[in-house]
């Protein structure tokens, strides 16, 4: 408690706990999503703050999904900036990029991100043979007959549920429960390994939930491009039972943006946290029952040798008082 009360002191706290722009504002109207998980989050909250706070921008976070955000990127051209895109699981995204409405500045996630089918370290040891597809559909029971998939509007809710189908996990005994939140997702682990009970399905890293709780990735067929392409649409025919790629997770921008607030851009270009970083971050978070602008300051106030490197000049000026 001790640790979060003084956090949550001092100007700077107080300014990213306000939605209010710099009195300085040099920069326009800005649009960032907010997608509907951990790390996503995390990253909008501190960009949020350094766009702000070091170049004037008014900001404003634009709750979203993959799903929905590229879609109103392909339809409207908006919001301005899409944090945490991960590239390889959202099928559109390369045409839009082809197409020019969308830009590419950087990779937030810098060593890239994970994407798996896991079980419990604890029922791999008891159950060992529960680490491959044909072990599970053979043992349906083992992992309580229920497969924990993604909330509706991700990426991976489509991909899983052609997965799945491919797979043929309904014959096979097991039932698809599609959380609504990536809350009760994390929530559903956390209970699970309260109590050592049976549990099977999706989750990805860098996330405190990984770096917290021991999993085990479940071996499946090998990684098919133009099966996980296909997974990828709703409306796939013929889905392919696939791996997930190893993640490309960017930050993407509207075209248009970069021209009209240049240094804006330029920040948002060198935002990257390492998988460490961000994973000590949400571990923070989680531990702390933190909201995402608390973990924001907590990132800010210990990782400044990483985030002053973003800054130009100026912005360095201006949140001098924060990186003494």
């Amino acid at each position: 408690m001790t640790l979060k009360t003084n956090l949550l002191k001092g100007a700077a706290v107080a300014a990213l706990m306000t939605s209010s722009s710099a009195a300085y504002a040099e920069c326009g109207e800005v649009t960032i999503t907010e997608m509907d998980w951990a790390s996503s989050a995390v990253v909008t909250a501190v960009s949020a703050f350094l766009l702000q706070q070091g170049y004037g921008c008014d900001v404003q976070k634009i709750p979203s999904s993959t799903v929905t955000a590229i879609t109103s990127i392909t339809e409207t051209g908006e919001p301005d900036i899409l944090t945490e895109v991960w590239a390889n699981s959202t099928p559109a995204y390369e045409g839009l990029l082809e197409e020019g409405k969308l830009i590419e500045l950087a990779d937030v996630l810098s060593d890239g991100g994970v994407e798996a089918w896991w079980i419990p370290a604890y029922l791999a040891e008891s159950n060992p043979e529960l680490t491959t597809w044909e072990g599970i559909i053979a043992n349906p029971d083992l992992v309580g007959g229920k497969f924990h998939d993604c909330p509706s509007g991700w990426a991976c809710d489509i991909i899983n549920n052609n997965n799945l189908i491919a797979a043929g996990a309904e014959e096979a005994g097991i039932e698809r429960f599609q959380h609504g939140s990536g809350e009760t997702l994390q929530t559903s682990i956390a209970a699970a390994f309260d109590e050592e009970a049976p549990w099977f399905g999706y989750y990805w890293a860098p996330t405190a939930v990984l770096g917290k709780y021991p999993m085990v990735a479940v071996e499946v067929p090998a990684y098919d491009e133009e099966g996980h392409t296909c997974n990828g649409d709703p409306d796939c025919a013929s889905p392919v039972f696939s791996a997930y790629p190893a993640s490309k997770v960017v930050t993407a921008v509207a075209n248009g943006f970069p021209d009209r607030e240049p240094e804006a851009a330029a920040l948002m270009a060198n935002v990257s946290f390492t998988n460490e970083q961000m994973g000590e971050v949400l571990a923070w978070r989680l531990d702390n029952n933190a909201s995402y602008d608390e973990a924001a300051v907590y990132f800010l106030t210990n990782y400044k040798d990483v985030w002053a490197d973003w800054l130009d000049d100026a912005a360095k000026e201006r949140l001098s008082a924060l990186l003494d």
